[in-house]
């Protein structure tokens, strides 16, 4: 049968799992642990797949209303009753007198409904003891990511970061350095990591507004029940990369170890260099020399990287995108820049939201929908036609005005009595002329 077919991102990841099974590549053990399922669970994926191709992974209850949904009558009546009588109630009380009155209700699913709807506010839990954690077993299962500021090149030029990946099975690393810890650092670095050895399945972070953000949800993503993303964090969910983000630097204890590594190592080898310029520390870098020094072999060999399909292209899916509105004019706003967007077939009609994306070698695409738009830069124009016509100039630089010695401001002040009397005589006149 012919024509397209829809996939989530959890979906395709399965459906490359079963591939690796099929090919022996992967077991079906390691495979549910890499996708975080039941042995059962991947065995009957993979036999729906053998059955029926990629369609047998597709949910089949994808767009129908569960069986066992509630009425949406009788969840407003019961949320509305909470409301007005057990507002600051818990779930599991709520639900009790819910019962007492004819609404019977579980007090999960009550948790929930009070939870979406905004009624119920959880309780601050008290901070959990924490304790070492065991490396994970599989190659690709989770990478640590961190940016170090150093003087790498002990004065040579000004500091500059270091960007490293780190996984956390095998100590593997990968080093790129940058003036600072920025998106593009980050996608070039995670371009690298790509290109040798496949998309992980999670990377774990800091709370920096790099890899985290911290704006409030928009009304969409508050509908749909997602959480903001950083451009970085848009690309990652593309490509099926999990975000974990760490509490308190220890979390990510092997990269900080790492980092403080080479602070000691790094900077020795570019001083053999005579290295004092980021490309030619990158080349430094590049040798090696640290790949696979502090390397340990996994308790698992299973590798759970996913390979790139043939219809991914790395390059567009590291680009950054960030959401503009099309004007009545065919016009977006970017960074300060006025881009026009070109008569073409197919134009979307204005206040239509546009993707702008970012390439990583500073070139921008104007896209909707997944197509492309012609567009020209008309920042330039724009600027000189708006003076053209309202005829503003540059203000020309004001000639401070020094009083001359006669001026009244130079006579000083009168005696304290004639200013005495100035005052009383100003807030009789004022009070006088005050009345009705």
């Amino acid at each position: 049968m012919e024509g397209h077919l829809t996939m989530s991102t959890k979906e395709r990841a399965r459906m490359f799992a079963c591939q690796r099974i099929v090919s022996g590549t992967l077991g079906v053990a390691e495979a549910a642990l890499m996708l975080s399922i039941s042995t059962r669970q991947m065995r009957r994926s993979l036999r729906r797949y053998q059955e029926r191709g990629d369609a047998g992974l597709v949910h089949a209850s994808r767009g129908c209303t569960s069986n066992r949904a509630t009425d949406p009558v009788l969840k407003d009546v019961i949320l509305s009753r909470v409301r007005e009588r057990y507002e600051d109630f818990g779930p599991t009380l709520a639900a009790e007198k819910l019962s007492l009155e004819g609404l019977g209700v579980n007090h999960e699913t009550l948790r929930r409904w009070m939870d979406e709807t905004g009624v119920r506010t959880a309780r601050p839990r008290k901070a959990r003891h924490r304790s070492c954690r065991e490396p994970r077993k599989h190659f690709g299962e989770l990478v640590q990511m961190d940016g170090s500021h150093h003087d790498w090149f002990e004065g040579r030029r000004p500091r500059c970061c270091l960007m490293q990946m780190v996984d956390d099975a095998t100590g593997i690393r990968m080093m790129l350095l940058s003036e600072e810890e920025t998106t593009v650092a980050a996608l070039q670095l995670l371009g690298m990591w790509i290109k040798r050895h496949g998309v992980p399945v999670a990377l774990y972070t800091d709370k920096k507004t790099v890899y985290w953000s911290v704006r409030e949800p928009t009304i969409e993503e508050e509908l749909q029940g997602t959480r903001p993303l950083t451009a970085f964090g848009r690309v990652c969910a593309s490509l099926g990369i999990t975000i974990t983000v760490a509490h308190s630097p220890q979390a990510k204890g092997r990269v900080e170890r790492a980092n403080g590594v080479a602070q000691d190592r790094l900077v020795k080898e570019l001083r053999l260099a005579q290295a004092s310029t980021i490309e030619q520390g990158n080349g430094v870098i590049a040798t090696g020399f640290l790949d696979a020094r502090f390397a340990r072999k996994p308790a698992s060999d299973a590798d759970f990287h996913r390979p790139l399909a043939p219809t991914e292209d790395l390059s567009v899916a590291l680009r950054m995108r960030e959401d503009r509105v099309l004007t009545s004019d065919y016009t977006l706003r970017y960074e300060g820049r006025v881009l026009q967007v070109l008569r073409q077939p197919d134009l979307p009609l204005p206040r239509t939201r546009i993707t702008v994306a970012r390439c990583l070698d500073g070139t921008l695409r104007v896209e909707h929908r997944g197509r492309e738009l012609a567009f020209e830069d008309v920042t330039e124009t724009r600027t000189h036609a708006v003076r053209r016509v309202t005829g503003t100039k540059p203000p020309a630089p004001r000639t401070p005005v020094i009083p001359a010695p006669t001026h009244p401001w130079k006579q000083g002040l009168p005696p304290v009595s004639v200013r005495y009397a100035a005052a009383n005589y100003n807030s009789q006149t004022i009070r006088y002329s005050a009345g009705p």
